[in-house]
């Protein structure tokens, strides 16, 4: 039985120099930078480069073994051959220039094998000169290796040829499974980001949006689970949308069912004869009136369906009146600012923006401290006082309805700042909250330029 002794076959790949591993933290900081469309993309690909490179190993080493076969194959066919005329000659016939009597270049393994007296073959074809040998001892009692070799050059490069086809071939088809995972998974991210998007319109405040995903629910069949969010979102979004509906239609009717029994209750009081009691009884009335005219002003706010009443002012000139309506110094207040703003000129609802900055400045001086100061700069008015300021949780989730935040500002219903925040809605302002450096809560309403 023949003894078969290879160097190192060609590889598929040359092996690539190591490179230093980069950290862990930065690998996953990438790839959580990734979006969802390229990490499907990148793991179709990958895994499909994976199964590329195992099937071009299987066909590069199966086609090897088919050339080796061959070519040991050839190479004891042709030693056979050779041995028997040296047999019948004792000589080796010059006209085979590939055999001869112990060759000076013949591979020290399989000098080794034959002299050991069994016939071996080798097959090289990493060298430069790609080659098979097929050795066996010959002669008596002193022994001689009579060796053949075959240059393998043409299947060394039909080989390479085999490979570089696989390397193409397997790149196309990494090239086709990326570009199929892309535009699989642009679809996916598509409906994800509108999904998100309608999420977040629901939390700003518009209730009526839905994501209305075309596949229609309660399909079993090919399930899809972003169809199943898009259903649970919008259903989400419908009750929610109810709830707050039906409480507002709750605080909408109570405040108005209690507008007539409190007139009635302000007539009588009235009519009491002056005195400490009637006194107290007419401010508690006064003050549920109060509370049930701005509950009646929220539920409209929240209906959406004021409608602003815009004209073209000089905004100096128009805070400037509010604090004089308002009381201006001997209300503890100040504005100042408002010469230089003459001729500043902004767009805005009068009377709702007289709403606004009378609920600031009487935000400022029932819950801040002395002094509270109003000035004008540019298209923003600002309110400040010097008290506690604002409390975290005000400043984080804006105003909420009974809410007063920090017990140190005060009591109150809460619905001072809410109206504030619903009457700039309307006529297109915005409030920003915050806390002065040195103490005090800032209200600042930025105005549309005219």
């Amino acid at each position: 039985m023949a003894l078969r002794i290879a160097r190192p076959l060609i590889p598929l790949m040359p092996l690539l120099p190591r490179k230093a591993a980069a950290p862990r933290s930065g690998a996953r900081a990438s790839l959580n930078s990734l979006g969802l469309r390229w990490k499907i993309t990148a793991l179709l690909a990958g895994g499909c480069a994976v199964v590329a490179a195992a099937i071009g190993l299987l066909i590069h080493h199966a086609r090897l073994d088919q050339v080796a076969g061959n070519a040991r194959s050839g190479a004891t066919a042709q030693l056979v051959r050779v041995r028997q005329l040296y047999e019948l000659t004792g000589q080796v016939d010059q006209g085979d220039t590939d055999a001869v009597i112990d060759a000076p270049d013949l591979p020290a393994p399989l000098r080794r094998a034959a002299l050991a007296g069994r016939r071996a073959t080798y097959l090289d074809l990493s060298s430069d000169d790609p080659c098979v040998w097929a050795a066996r001892p010959v002669g008596g009692r002193t022994r001689h290796v009579l060796s053949v070799r075959e240059p393998l050059r043409e299947q060394a490069a039909e080989v390479a040829e085999f490979d570089r086809r696989v390397m193409i071939s397997g790149g196309v088809v990494v090239v086709l499974a990326a570009l199929g995972g892309a535009g699989l998974s642009s679809r996916l991210s598509r409906e994800l980001r509108t999904a998100a998007a309608i999420a977040r319109r629901i939390s700003q405040g518009e209730l009526d949006a839905r994501i209305n995903h075309p596949r229609p629910p309660g399909v079993r069949h090919g399930r899809d689970e972003v169809a199943e969010l898009a259903t649970a979102v919008d259903t989400m979004a419908a009750s929610l949308q109810q709830r707050l509906e039906a409480e507002q239609r709750f605080t909408a009717d109570v405040a108005h069912e209690l507008r007539t029994p409190l007139t009635g209750l302000h007539t009588a009081a009235e009519l009491l004869p002056p005195s400490r009691p009637t006194e107290l009884v007419r401010d508690r009335v006064d003050a549920l009136r109060a509370l049930t005219e701005d509950l009646l002003e929220v539920a409209r706010l929240d209906a959406e369906v004021e409608r602003p009443d815009l004209e073209t002012h000089p905004l100096g000139r128009l805070v400037e009146a509010i604090a004089e309506r308002a009381g201006g110094s001997a209300a503890a207040f100040t504005a100042r600012g408002t010469q230089a703003a003459y001729d500043t000129f902004v767009r805005t609802d009068g009377r709702r923006l007289e709403r606004i900055l009378t609920n600031l400045v009487a935000n400022a001086r029932r819950h801040g401290g002395e002094p509270v100061e109003v000035w004008v700069e540019g298209t923003e008015v600002t309110v400040r006082d010097h008290g506690p300021g604002f409390p975290e949780c005000l400043l984080r989730d804006g105003p909420q309805r009974f809410q007063t935040g920090a017990r140190e500002r005060g009591q109150g219903t809460g619905l001072g700042l809410t109206i504030a925040f619903g009457q700039a809605q309307v006529i297109g302002a915005r409030i920003g909250l915050s806390n002065a450096a040195d103490g005090g809560a800032v209200a600042a309403v930025s105005l549309p330029r005219a």
